[in-house]
């Protein structure tokens, strides 16, 4: 299914087999070694580091699954330079009050604003998928309607 799809920077996709390996093996093996020696504590009903040690091993192997799931959808961006702004580009736009803000459109695994990553299926990286520079979007946002003039892609 094209809903499925992960994209991604082959950084990320690096970022995430390292975690996939360390999770399944140093990971793994501390946990269990942690629920090991909780159960030779003895009585495991009162035993919070048993209970604890499990509940973290469930949540790795919770991740283990995510990952491996993510991992088979992925797809890696290719920036298409020169035909607008698509997943890996860098756009630069200004705000209707002149202020200027910089972007790079990644996949939502990617995605934080706060260092300019935004991802393609937020409102603002959607609404820029496909256009070029001198473009106008409009966002409607909870705080009312915001118009971004494209500037640069790149």
């Amino acid at each position: 299914m094209q809903d499925d799809i992960q994209y991604m920077s082959e950084e990320k996709l690096a970022e995430l087999k390292k975690e996939l390996i360390y999770l399944k093996n140093e990971k793994s093996i501390q946990l269990r070694k942690r629920i090991d020696e909780a159960r030779q504590m003895g009585d495991l009903s009162e035993n919070a580091e048993y209970h604890q040690a499990r509940e973290d091993l469930s949540w790795a192997l919770s991740r283990v699954n995510e990952i491996q799931s993510i991992l088979g959808n992925a797809q890696i961006i290719v920036n298409t330079v020169g035909k607008g702004v698509s997943l890996g580009s860098f756009v630069k736009v200004e705000d209707k009050s002149g202020k200027e803000k910089e972007f790079t459109i990644v996949g939502a695994q990617e995605a934080n604003p706060l260092i300019g990553k935004i991802s393609n299926e937020s409102p603002l990286g959607n609404a820029l998928l496909g256009k070029n520079k001198g473009d106008k979007v409009e966002i409607n946002t909870p705080g009312g309607i915001q118009i971004y003039k494209i500037l640069k892609v790149g």
